[in-house]
């Protein structure tokens, strides 16, 4: 189960480095949407989704990611202006209250280069830099890093797992091309985007076959759809579930996991990466 040590370089995230292989990272979601699929939307309550920020990272978060339109399956698309106006007033916000890098969950150029100017430090594209072209071309500029995601059915030209590392390694040649650098990179398997349960629980199996791109692994499988599947759950009590597939990701590799119930997950975090990276008791531990 030991994670063998990777020589990645570490990330520059705003003022903070992100130093890979030494802890998993936690990164909480903050929702300034109306119609979040697992309910926890806070669009039109500024108050409130500072304080939600906030909580995440007194709770144990290392970064906050803020987005501002739904990626559930079948919600309505939101406008440029509309995204920015429910997002970048909250990144002002959390950019003055808390210290640990904020992320900006985004597709579209416009708004990943306006969270940027008002204190986000990341770009996370769920569509992998495929949808807007100018994406990749603002993240070099601001010289962030950038989540590049895999959303797309298996190809159906065989194996899972081979049909995934090869998309990401398109995405990751078209971000190199764009001038991101190579050590801002990170890499998400998508659990839940294109994926049906069977093909999400085998992704989770195999998650360290990703490994072979050399760069970070981000895992998002909190609340998702494929726990509810398996434990007849709404989004809401899926904390266990959460918490296995959490663990079980850190196992095979992930060095970062995005998560709604953070307390609950960093200590997930921290007992996993006990077992997976090691623990120093000191000089009386046993």
């Amino acid at each position: 189960m030991n994670i063998p040590p990777r020589p990645l370089p570490p990330t520059r995230c705003g003022a903070t480095s992100l130093t890979w292989g030494r802890k998993t990272y936690v990164m909480a979601i903050v929702n300034a949407t109306p119609d979040s699929f697992s309910g926890d939307g806070l669009a039109g309550d500024l108050p409130a989704a500072i304080a939600h920020g906030v909580a995440a990272v007194a709770d144990g978060a290392d970064l906050l990611d803020v987005g501002g339109e739904s990626t559930r399956p079948e919600a309505a698309p939101v406008e440029a202006r509309e995204e920015i106006a429910r997002v970048v007033p909250l990144i002002r916000a959390l950019a003055g209250r808390v210290t640990v890098p904020l992320a900006i969950d985004t597709s579209k150029a416009a708004v990943a280069e306006a969270a940027l100017a008002a204190g986000a430090s990341l770009v996370n594209d769920v569509r992998g830099l495929t949808v807007d072209p100018d994406l990749a071309a603002v993240v070099a500029r601001a010289g962030a890093p950038a989540v590049v995601m895999h959303d797309l059915p298996a190809d159906g030209r065989g194996d899972l797992l081979t049909s995934i590392v090869r998309e990401l390694a398109r995405r990751l040649d078209r971000a190199l091309a764009a001038g991101i650098a190579w050590e801002q990179l990170i890499i998400d398997p998508g659990f839940g985007f294109g994926k049906g349960p069977r093909e999400n629980l085998e992704l989770l199996r195999r998650l360290g076959e990703l490994r072979a791109l050399g760069r970070p692994i981000l895992a998002g499988v909190s609340r998702k759809g494929t726990i509810g599947r398996v434990l007849g759950l709404p989004p809401d009590e899926r904390v266990e579930g959460t918490a296995a597939t959490v663990a079980l990701a850190i196992a095979g590799g992930a060095d970062l996991v995005r998560v709604h119930d953070v307390r609950a997950m960093a200590r997930v975090a921290r007992m996993a990466d006990a077992v997976v990276r090691g623990f120093d008791f000191g000089a009386e531990g046993r």
